[in-house]
């Protein structure tokens, strides 16, 4: 008897070649259901649909296809077992050697702006489901494929080893398809948790991610590390184009995030050219300008030690002018929504500069996760989007629109620095950045001696409130025109006090962006 393989997958690339190589090669007979079978006949491709081989209907519009004690009897049945092979001749049931099948496209349905929660209920699968789980449990006698990738694999297991896969095999397939499942219930529970905006937090919470490439090491060579996609489609970094260099290492990927989150603060349209250089998960520099070289070169003279072997980041194609200026100095990543032909050129010069192309710098994580002893910490992204309409400005001293433009900036960059942290601008470019110190006055003391000179007339940003005036008094003494902080210190008064006193501008946000 030929050994018997049921096919029922949504994704059906590859479907074809590898159904017709099951059957010319290695003698399998097959049984498909719905679409699947349709797909196979079309191609000339010999197999038998689910309701004739069960003699049932498809029946509810196709939600009951497949839930059937002769497809999941012939999966779960066991060879050595007599009493199983009993029932299997009793109900006249074929042993099941081989399930292939991948689920309903429920991801990528939800991720349309305008599914409805029907639409997304029904892409939950359900028979799917159940026959990979049935064969992954009983791995020992039968395979589970979930992936069209895992096609060629499969047919080459047979083709080494008499027809047969091994049982190693076998237990890699089924750890594949336990991981599938869990993704997809994960992305089912992710999509209704948030349907309810007032629900709260779910009692268990989940990451599943598929392994994108072994990294040479993590933080340090001693430390072992892996870069995982999360989501049924590659997006994000993932979805990135590397264009030239290295590979990228974990602290690349690191700074990556942390360069893309400070350049998605101007992307868009409607902002002008803007460009960070980072180091360390801090900004070196951060700077607007009329063209994309005038940003860079503000953004890279904020901190020119510092951006030694950093990562820069920009919001408009990569253009030759901007990249000449680059490979003036050693950087270690430029990520970019496009490089020109022009731009690829100059910086082929620097073979092991790594150079990439992502057309979406806006979009992020929902959420940030943080592991701790026993467990971790979810929280939401810090994501909210600054207005200045809902700043208060708490000083007799008040700011014009250039200055409030300017005191907008300054404050998109202190929230992308490390807490404790103090930014000082000036034309849209950063000055000084006191990252990451234990308390603000000595955060400030950074941030305004880097500045130097160039406080005068400048703007100081500050991600917390300020518990003491003394801060206030050494911005003003070094010639800081205007101040914005998130307020809410029970010693506010001072501050504001203090700054009325030395003619400076204080606006307060109400929002705080601490970053630990």
């Amino acid at each position: 008897m030929a050994k018997l393989a049921l096919l029922s997958v949504s994704d059906k690339t590859g479907l074809e070649p590898f159904a017709q190589r099951l059957v010319n090669d290695f003698g399998y007979s097959l049984v498909s259901s719905g679409g699947t079978a349709k797909a196979l006949q079309a191609a000339g491709i010999p197999v038998t649909k689910v309701s004739d081989y069960t003699n049932s209907p498809e029946i509810l519009g196709g939600r009951v296809k497949t839930l059937h004690p002769k497809i999941h009897g012939g999966i779960l049945a066991r060879p050595d077992e007599a009493a199983d092979q009993a029932d299997l001749a009793a109900n006249d049931i074929q042993p099941i050697d081989l399930v292939v099948v991948n689920l309903y496209p429920f991801e990528q349905t939800v991720a349309k702006p305008d599914v409805t929660l029907a639409e997304a209920i029904e892409k939950i699968d359900i028979g799917g489901p159940t026959m990979v789980r049935s064969a992954a449990k009983n791995n020992k006698y039968v395979s589970i494929l979930c992936k069209p990738s895992q096609y060629d694999d499969y047919l080459e297991e047979l083709a080494d080893n008499g027809g047969s896969a091994t049982q190693t095999a076998r237990q890699r397939y089924a750890l594949a398809a336990f991981e599938h499942t869990a993704a997809y219930d994960k992305a089912i529970v992710e999509y209704l948790s948030k349907q309810d905006a007032d629900a709260e937090a779910s009692s268990s919470w989940a990451m599943e991610g598929s392994a994108i490439s072994t990294l040479r090491y993590g933080e340090n060579p001693h430390q072992k590390a892996t870069w995982y996609q999360t989501g049924a489609s590659t997006s994000g970094w993932a979805a990135g184009k590397i264009l030239q260099g290295k590979a990228l290492s974990y602290n690349n990927l690191v700074d990556l995030e942390s360069a893309r989150q400070i350049i998605a603060e101007f992307a868009g349209a409607d902002q002008p050219p803007a460009a960070t250089v980072l180091k360390h998960n801090n900004p070196c520099g951060v700077a607007l300008g009329d063209s994309l070289v005038e940003a860079y070169k503000a953004a890279y003279a904020g901190d020119s030690i510092s951006a030694f072997g950093g990562i820069v980041a920009i919001n408009r194609p990569l253009d030759a002018a901007t990249a000449e200026e680059m490979t003036k100095t050693f950087l270690e990543c430029i990520v970019t929504p496009q490089c020109t032909d022009e731009a690829k050129a100059v910086l082929a010069k620097k073979k092991n500069l790594r150079v990439l192309e992502m057309g979406d710098l806006l979009t992020g994580p929902k959420e940030t996760v943080k592991a701790i002893a026993g467990g971790f910490l979810v929280q939401d992204a810090d994501d909210i989007v600054a207005v200045t309409d809902d700043w208060k400005i708490v000083t007799d001293a008040k700011p014009d629109a250039a200055l409030m433009e300017e005191l907008l900036f300054a404050w998109k960059v202190v929230r992308h620095v490390k807490s404790n942290a103090i930014v000082v601008t000036n034309k849209r470019a950063t000055l000084g950045i006191g990252a990451g110190q234990m308390n603000r006055v000595g955060a400030a003391k950074i941030a305004l001696e880097q500045a130097g000179e160039g406080t005068k007339g400048a703007v100081l940003a500050s991600d917390g409130f300020f518990p003491f005036d003394d801060s206030v008094r050494n911005a003003a003494a070094a010639g800081i025109k205007a101040i914005v902080q998130p307020g809410g210190s029970m010693r506010d008064q001072d501050s504001i006090d203090a700054a009325n006193e030395l003619g400076i501008v204080m606006v307060m946000t109400g929002v705080r962006h601490f970053l630990h």
